[in-house]
C-alpha cells in the first residue's frame, strides 16, 4: 500500500521536511530562492487580517498583498462565513445539466457596477485564464477573418502559452511559442498603437487587428496610461472595430482607490474587462472576463457556439458563491475609500523617505494601494555590481535585483515585515498591502523602512551577500 500523507501528518512536518519534500517533488530551486530572504525558513500557522503567525508565534506584517489576491485580508470572516453556509448546506458545486443561481446572480452584480453595456461575463479560474478567454472572443468575433494582436512591452496578461506571448516581462526569460500575429507597442504611447494599426493593413487597405490589449495602470511598473490617451485609443478602437481589452487583474475591486482604475475617467468603456486576484476573497480561484453585449452576442451567442469556450470548473458553486460575497463586501465597506486611505497615509510617508535619501531612492510612485519605491542610483548600483557574485557584475537589472532584495530581507529581519519586489523593468520594491490593513500599520511600515535605508545601502548589501549569496568556504 502507497505511504500517502494525511492532513494531520501534513500540519506536523517540520521545516526541514518540508524542505526535503519540495526538492524531491516540487523544485529544488524553489528552496533555493525562497531561503534567500529568510521566509523559507519558517512554516506559517495562521493568518488573519494582514498579519501571519508562523508555528514559533512570530507576528509578520504581509504587506504584499498576496500580490494583489487579499483585498480583503487573511480569512475576512464574512468570506469564511460565506463557505461554511454553503458547505454546512451542502450545496451543489457544479453540474452541467443545472443552472447556478450563483453564476446567474453573480453575472448580474458584476453587470450592475460596470458602465455601460459591460453585461455579459465567464468565470474561470484565472488571470491567465480570463485572458485567453477575452483574446478567444476577439478573434471569434471578426470570425477569424483577421490576423494581428497588440500588447505593450512594459505587461503582464499570464503566463500560459497564448496570455504569455502577450507578456512583455522580464520574467519571460525563455522563447516559447505562441499566438501567431503578436506586435508589441510602447506602454501608453497611443500614436504609436495608431501607426502599428495602419502599418499592418491588409493589401486591401482593410484593417487586421483584432484586438490590443491594455492594462490602464501597470502594478509592474507603476505606470498608467492618461485619461487622455486612453480615450484616444478607445476611439481609434471604434473607428477601426478592434476589440479594446483592459486588464485589470491585478488593479480590479478598490485597490487603485476606484473599483477599476479605468472607471476614473468618466464614460471610458472597453469591449471586454477582465479580472482576478481579490475577486475571490483571498479563498477562491476565481477570475472573470466581461464583455459587451454586441461584441459577445457576435462572437458567441449563436446555439452552435454555445459550447465554443467552456471549461470543467466554470461555475463551480463555492467559488461564485465566494466570489459572490467578495463583492458585495467591496461595495459596502467601499474599498476603493479603503485604498485611498492607506494613498493618504503612503504617498507622504515615501515622499519623506525619497527627500531623506535621494543617494538611495531614485523614485517612488503608484495609485491607491500599489505603490512602488525605486531603489538603486548609480554609486549603489556600482557597489552592487562589486558585491555581486561572479557572472552577475555585468547584468545591470541584476543590480538592482541585488539592491532591492537586500531592502526586502531587512525589512523582514529586523522588523517582521513582508514584501516582495517586481521582477519587471526597474525592479521597484513593491508596496501594496490588503485594504484590511490599519493606518497604524501603514506608519509602521514606513517608520520600518526608513529604519532600514538609515542603515546605509552599503551595510544592507554587504550584510546581504555575504549572509545568502556568498557560498560557505
Amino acid at each position: 500500500m502507497a505511504d500517502l500523507f494525511s492532513i494531520d501528518d501534513c500540519e506536523a512536518l517540520s521545516i526541514s521536511a518540508v524542505h526535503d519534500l519540495y526538492k524531491k517533488y516540487v523544485s529544488r530551486s524553489q528552496v533555493s530562492l525562497t531561503t534567500t530572504f529568510g521566509f523559507g525558513h519558517q512554516l506559517v500557522e495562521r493568518a488573519e487580517g494582514a498579519w501571519l503567525v508562523t508555528r514559533s508565534g512570530r507576528r509578520i506584517l504581509d504587506f504584499t498583498g498576496a500580490v494583489g489576491v487579499l483585498n480583503h485580508g487573511h480569512n475576512n470572516p464574512r468570506i469564511l462565513a460565506a463557505r461554511r453556509r454553503f458547505q454546512d448546506e451542502r450545496r451543489m458545486e457544479v453540474h452541467k445539466a443545472f443552472f447556478s443561481p450563483y453564476v446567474a446572480a453573480l453575472s448580474h452584480n458584476v453587470a450592475q457596477l460596470l458602465p455601460g453595456d459591460l453585461n455579459i461575463s465567464y468565470f474561470p479560474n484565472s488571470g491567465a485564464e480570463a485572458n485567453e478567454g477575452a483574446i478567444k472572443m476577439a478573434y471569434k468575433y471578426h470570425g477569424g477573418r483577421r490576423n494581428t494582436i497588440l500588447h505593450a512591452d512594459i505587461s503582464f496578461h499570464g503566463k500560459t502559452l497564448g496570455a504569455g506571448s502577450l507578456t512583455g516581462s522580464a520574467e519571460n526569460a525563455f522563447s516559447f511559442p505562441g499566438l501567431p500575429g503578436v506586435v508589441t507597442y510602447p506602454y501608453g504611447d497611443v500614436e504609436a498603437v495608431r501607426s502599428i494599426v495602419e502599418r499592418t493593413r491588409t493589401k486591401k487597405g482593410k484593417c487586421d487587428v483584432y484586438a490590443i490589449l491594455v492594462e490602464p495602470f501597470s502594478a509592474s511598473s507603476m505606470r498608467s496610461w492618461s485619461e487622455e490617451s486612453l480615450r484616444a485609443l478607445r476611439d481609434l478602437c471604434t473607428d477601426e472595430d478592434i476589440v479594446l481589452i483592459f486588464d485589470e487583474v491585478y488593479t480590479g475591486w478598490g485597490k487603485s482607490g476606484s473599483l477599476f482604475y479605468f472607471m476614473r475617467h468618466a464614460g471610458l468603456v472597453p469591449d471586454i474587462l477582465t479580472y482576478s486576484k481579490s475577486f475571490g476573497g483571498g479563498k477562491a480561484s476565481i477570475s472573470g472576463y466581461t464583455a459587451r453585449e454586441p461584441v459577445f452576442r457576435k462572437a458567441f451567442d449563436r446555439l452552435s457556439d454555445v459550447l465554443l469556450h467552456s471549461t470543467t470548473y466554470y461555475g463551480f458553486g463555492e467559488e461564485t458563491v465566494t466570489a459572490l460575497e467578495a463583492v458585495n463586501i467591496v461595495v459596502e465597506e467601499d474599498f476603493p475609500a479603503r485604498a485611498r486611505e492607506i494613498e493618504s497615509i503612503l504617498v507622504p510617508g515615501l515622499e519623506k523617505i525619497r527627500e531623506r535619501y535621494p543617494s538611495i531612492v531614485d523614485d517612488v510612485k503608484g495609485t491607491g494601494a500599489i505603490h512602488g519605491v525605486f531603489l538603486g542610483g548609480p554609486r549603489m548600483l556600482n557597489l552592487a555590481a562589486k558585491l555581486a557574485p561572479a557572472g552577475f557584475s555585468n547584468d545591470p537589472q541584476f543590480r538592482t535585483k541585488l539592491i532591492t532584495c537586500a531592502v526586502i530581507a531587512e525589512l523582514y529581519r529586523e522588523h517582521s515585515i513582508l514584501t516582495y519586489y517586481s521582477p519587471n523593468v526597474e525592479n521597484p520594491l513593491v508596496v501594496a498591502p490588503t485594504l484590511a490593513v490599519e493606518p497604524h500599520e501603514v506608519e509602521f511600515f514606513i517608520d520600518a523602512l526608513d529604519a532600514t535605508l538609515a542603515k546605509g545601502l552599503p551595510r544592507l548589501l554587504s550584510k546581504f551577500v555575504k549572509e545568502k549569496l556568498v557560498p560557505a568556504g
